[in-house]
C-alpha cells in the first residue's frame, strides 16, 4: 500500500504546482495536523482514496470549518482495507487551547480506546501529531513527546509510527525517519511517501 502522509507546512507541490498525476498510485492518505482545511479539501477533491487526518496544536479551526471530504480519526481505530489505523492528536499542553493535553489526558484518550484494540488485535499505524518521548531532539514544553504513544508501540508493535509537529526546518538533528523497536517511525512533515 501506497501512504502520501502530510503534516504542519502545505507542500507548494502539491497544492500550488498541483498537477493530477501527483496523486497517482497513491491508495491512502493521512495528515498528522496542521494544516489548513482547505488544503485538505482541496487534497480531497482530487485524491481516489481516503483522506484521514488528526488534529494539530493549532487545528481549533477545524471546528468551524473542518476539511470537506476527509475523515476525522482522532481519538478513534479506523479500519481501511484491513489496515488499523490508530488516531490520536494534539501535542503537550504548553498553554490554553483545544487539542492540547497533559501525558496524563493523552494517557486516559489511549486506555479508552482499549477494548476496541482488544476486540481488533492491535493496530498497524499509530497517526499523532505529536512524536513519541524522546523520540525527537525537541526539548521545550511544546514539542515533547508523549511517552503514552512509547507504551503503544511497546505493547501493540505496529508497522508505522507517523507524527508532525517537530518541523525538519527546526534543525539538522530532526530526522525523517527511525526505528523505535519493530516500528517505522517517519516525521510527516510537508509530505511523504511511505511504502507500506
Amino acid at each position: 500500500m501506497r501512504i502520501l502522509a502530510l503534516s504542519d507546512h502545505e507542500s507548494p507541490y502539491l497544492w500550488d504546482y498541483f498537477t493530477r498525476d501527483k496523486l497517482d498510485g497513491i491508495d491512502l492518505i493521512l495528515s498528522c495536523g496542521d494544516l489548513k482545511p482547505e488544503y485538505l479539501s482541496f487534497i480531497a477533491t482530487f485524491a481516489h482514496c481516503p483522506v484521514l487526518y488528526v488534529h494539530g496544536n493549532h487545528d481549533d479551526r477545524y471546528e468551524k470549518n473542518p476539511p470537506l471530504g476527509c475523515i476525522c480519526i482522532d481519538g478513534d481505530l479506523y479500519e481501511h482495507e484491513g489496515l488499523r489505523i490508530l488516531g490520536l492528536g494534539g501535542s503537550m499542553r504548553y498553554k490554553d487551547g483545544v487539542n492540547q493535553y497533559t501525558e496524563r489526558q493523552m494517557a486516559w484518550r489511549a486506555l479508552k480506546l482499549t477494548p476496541r484494540l482488544y476486540f481488533k488485535k492491535g493496530f498497524d499505524i499509530l497517526l499523532t501529531h505529536a512524536p513519541g518521548e524522546d523520540m525527537v531532539d525537541c526539548h521545550d514544553l511544546a514539542h515533547l513527546g508523549f511517552s503514552t504513544f512509547n507504551r503503544l508501540l511497546d505493547k501493540y508493535h505496529p508497522a508505522l509510527f507517523l507524527h508532525g509537529h517537530t518541523h525538519l526546518s527546526y534543525g539538522r538533528s530532526i530526522q525523517r525517519e527511525s526505528r523505535y523497536g519493530d516500528t517505522r517511525v517517519v516525521n510527516a512533515y510537508e509530505r511523504y511517501i511511505i511504502d507500506l
